[in-house]
């Protein structure tokens, strides 16, 4: 059997029991969002995965819809609620995306998919991050999350992409687990501390 079919596998092993053991937490995150946001409880916007196919990602929802005076969204920190803070410190806002690994659009570990509006800025060597399945969790993520520079981050997933093997899929797990529970390098708001990926690179050309 080949290292890709061992991974695909080893996806469907943890996901499916993790649906199921998570499902009443699951239920009551949901609950919460719904008594203090409304709906839609989940948010769902379509990204590039492998090979750039575009797929449907599924988290939590974290920001209500406040809108200004005229009629606009408001920018996103004033839209982030309390409860939206708490889940994305803790990651519980990414639990939706064992659906996403579950019909194959995402793998447990790998490049985390980013939006479409980027396609445009990647290099050309960037653009390795789109040979393996987009992951919950990757290499750059243990290395700073949020908090790294776009080019570091971006380096990092093509690292991954030309070095990934089960026992590195393995490490990026077991860091993974440790990041989560200290709540390292998370960005509850990112848009704080940095610039999006296309807004940061038209501003260099």
């Amino acid at each position: 059997m080949s290292a890709r079919l061992v991974k695909r596998a080893m996806d469907l092993l943890v996901a499916v029991p993790l649906l199921v053991l998570l499902a009443i937490p699951m239920l009551i995150v949901a609950a919460a969002i719904r008594l203090t946001m409304g709906s839609p409880v989940l948010f769902r916007q379509v990204r590039p995965g492998r090979g750039k196919r575009e797929f449907t990602l599924y988290k939590f929802r974290t920001m209500s819809d406040a809108r200004g005076a005229d009629g606009r969204l408001l920018s996103d920190d004033k839209r982030l609620v309390p409860l939206g803070c708490f889940l994305r410190r803790t990651s519980l806002d990414e639990l939706p995306q064992l659906w996403n690994v579950l019909v194959g659009d995402m793998s447990l570990v790998g490049p985390r998919p980013l939006l479409c509006r980027y396609l445009p800025y990647y290099a050309e060597r960037e653009n390795l991050r789109f040979s393996v399945r987009p992951g919950i969790t990757g290499w750059a993520q243990v290395h700073g999350r949020n908090h790294a520079p776009w080019d570091e981050r971006l380096e990092r997933d093509a690292w991954y992409a030309e070095h990934w093997s089960l026992g590195l899929d393995f490490r990026i797990l077991l860091l993974s687990v440790v990041k989560v529970f200290r709540a390292d390098g998370v960005a509850v708001d990112p848009g704080a501390t940095m610039l999006d990926l296309d807004c940061e690179r038209a501003g260099r050309a």
